[in-house]
């Protein structure tokens, strides 16, 4: 058969030319193609993370608030359980984890209990965001629900958190650190790890109290009104009064009173804060259940300097 001649090359360019332009036109739109998706997941997975400074509203977890004002919890987290918004069942969550220098101490005697916070990398994390008036918040309590304590650690250079510390009963304690990391870019990525701690001794827990809407701590008189509910955002609205008059309940930590609730058996962790009110007896605080169970609340309240912490059982269908 006769051989065909070489095509012409189209409009005078040779062959080789054309086949490098559409190497290069091959190329470029990958690369654009690329960044077009790249942009798209960033924007379809948003991180758990939010602005710096205060005032404006930023997602923390999967929940929205004003940094430091307005009715929220820190339980929400990535160690939450799957029923819940509750938080603490870990000592690492979204990249961080709990790393103290000792679990156990001496019955009644009085320790000092030290930690780190390390990221995903092991090192120790030394930016935090000051969230009511803190940058760490520290809740101590019994696994029988027992002993609670509300604690500030100071923070040294390298990262290490102390705070002086007494278990005063045998058995197994459970601590729990609530605190917000500040990222390189001012992000904040709210967290609560818990770890037990361990004060050796014959462990004999007691049994939670009957729910009430009242109880009395140093001649305080304290009630709430209102029913938490499973998945639902419901006002609980506290009182105090002294001698049947009302309290002048004073600012602590930012706030006319902290709201901490545990949920008994995996002691699920709900830290809520009140909704932002003028000085009164009266504290309201917006709360969500994050499952069935009973739960022993605590809630801080200041009156002439001094803060005490009032108890309830309330149980949850």
């Amino acid at each position: 058969m006769p051989e065909h001649p070489p095509t012409p090359p189209v409009h005078g360019h040779p062959a080789g030319a054309d086949r490098s332009t559409l190497r290069l036109a091959l190329t470029v739109g990958g690369l654009v193609l690329a960044v077009l998706l790249g942009f798209g997941l960033g924007r379809a997975n948003p991180g758990p993370t939010t602005p710096s400074g205060t005032g404006a509203a930023a997602a923390i977890g999967d929940h929205t608030h004003a940094p430091g004002t307005g009715a929220h919890d820190h339980g929400a987290g990535t160690d939450q359980a799957a029923d819940s918004g509750a938080g603490g069942f870990s000592v690492t969550s979204a990249g961080y984890t709990l790393t103290p220098s000792t679990a156990e101490f001496g019955v009644g005697r009085a320790g000092e209990f030290r930690f780190q916070v390390r990221d995903e990398r092991r090192r120790p994390v030394t930016r935090f965001a000051v969230v009511h008036d803190k940058p760490m918040h520290l809740i101590v309590v019994r696994r029988d629900l027992t002993g609670y304590q509300h604690l500030h650690p100071t923070m040294a250079a390298d990262g290490t958190w102390s705070v002086p510390l007494t278990l005063a009963q045998p058995g197994v304690w459970r601590a729990y650190a609530d605190f917000a990391v500040v990222a390189d870019d001012g992000r904040q990525t709210a967290v609560t790890l818990g770890v037990d701690l361990v004060a050796p001794g014959g462990y004999t827990p007691r049994p939670l109290p009957a729910a009430a809407t009242t109880t009395t701590v140093d001649g305080f008189t304290v009630g709430y009104e209102g029913s938490p509910e499973v998945g639902r955002a419901l006002p609980l609205r506290f009182r105090v009064s002294a001698g049947g008059a009302p309290a002048a309940l004073e600012r602590y930590l930012g706030a006319y009173g902290h709201l901490v609730a545990l949920r008994e058996g995996d002691l699920g962790y709900l830290h809520v804060h009140p909704v932002a009110t003028q000085a009164g007896d009266t504290v309201t605080f917006w709360v969500t259940a994050p499952g069935p169970g009973r739960y022993r609340m605590y809630l801080d309240f200041q009156v002439a300097g001094v803060v005490r912490t009032a108890e309830f059982t309330v149980t949850v269908p």
